[in-house]
């Protein structure tokens, strides 16, 4: 049974603020062996530098752009949004095979990301790997066939392989080289409607299009560990708990006294029936939230219950 999530806007609990989250879910996933995060923390927030990022991408300050980004994906490492965001910026430079490089990365993680293929296949063109190029152009294509029109990506896909196509006809424009995708960048406060739509998604149990919401949110937010941590919720509803575990592992990896991916790993190892995990977590909660918390409160029934108490 799910509770009524009862988040605020990242706008207004302040978007950068990771520590102190306030989290009012229901249950977490369930994944594999107990994994600690990551202790050492990145020396700057993810999330900030990829708003740095957008920020200099949108001045056409390339070279400060890649480097926002790159700090994001270093602090963030399994972001694929972050990969492609440097891609896009090293375009701008240009820096062809280092755009390369990182929308390789990007579509590692993620190989369903139709703009990391898109631009992948376009720089492969502008590279002169036209072999390659068209190997990514025949996968864009065999998605549409299978799509029929229908699916969701549809018209991104459609439009993406107009793109590759044009891009490997020649002759290519010289300026072609040098500039950048056209983006739509969201703003924070798109990102947000995008965040808080995903919320109302999520209690009316519509799990498919709060993922499609959660990455709207994040390409205005970057790799924020609120966002991640609900991508972990979502997956374990959809019934991925090695999912949910890595976005749990990802929220806690950026900021690890966040208490709502704390409580949530805690109740994923619940469900695994890994009671002695569950309650290192719980400890380190309590340690956290020295007058009590509700994370801690929640878990805590958990733990005594061997379950999701709401079930």
């Amino acid at each position: 049974m799910i509770r009524e999530l009862k988040w605020v806007s990242l706008l207004a609990a302040g978007v950068l603020t990771f520590a102190g989250a306030a989290f009012a879910m229901g249950s977490g996933g369930s994944g594999g062996g107990m994994e600690a995060p990551s202790v050492s923390a990145p020396s700057y927030d993810p999330a900030e530098e990829y708003a740095k990022g957008l920020d200099a991408l949108q001045a056409a300050k390339y070279r400060d752009a890649a480097r926002f980004f790159q700090r994001a994906a270093d602090g963030a490492p399994r972001d694929a949004n972050a990969w492609f965001m440097l891609g896009v910026a090293k375009t701008g430079i240009p820096d062809l095979r280092g755009a390369q490089r990182a929308y390789e990365k990007a579509l590692k993680l993620d190989d369903n990301s139709v703009a990391a293929r898109r631009e992948l296949a376009v720089t492969l063109a502008k590279l002169g790997q036209a072999d390659k190029a068209q190997a990514q152009l025949a996968i864009l294509k065999t998605r549409l066939a299978a799509c029929a029109g229908t699916c969701p990506q549809a018209a991104e896909l459609t439009a993406a392989v107009a793109t590759v196509e044009a891009a490997l006809a020649p002759p290519a424009s010289p300026a072609a080289f040098a500039a950048p995708p056209p983006l739509m960048f969201a703003s924070a406060e798109e990102g947000d409607q995008a965040y808080l739509r995903a919320v109302g998604l999520i209690n009316e149990r519509r799990f498919e299009e709060a993922l499609a919401a959660l990455d709207e949110a994040q390409k205005a937010f970057g790799p924020h560990p609120d966002i991640i941590t609900y991508r972990g919720y979502v997956w374990r509803r959809l019934g991925r708990y090695d999912l949910a575990e890595t976005f749990y592992l990802q929220a806690l990896a950026i900021a690890p006294n966040h208490l709502g991916a704390t409580e949530y790993y805690g109740e994923l190892k619940v469900i695994e029936g890994d009671l002695a995990g569950a309650r290192l977590l719980l400890g380190r909660l309590d340690a956290l939230c020295a007058y009590g918390c509700p994370e801690a409160i929640e878990l805590r029934r958990w733990i005594e219950r061997g379950g999701d108490p709401a079930a």
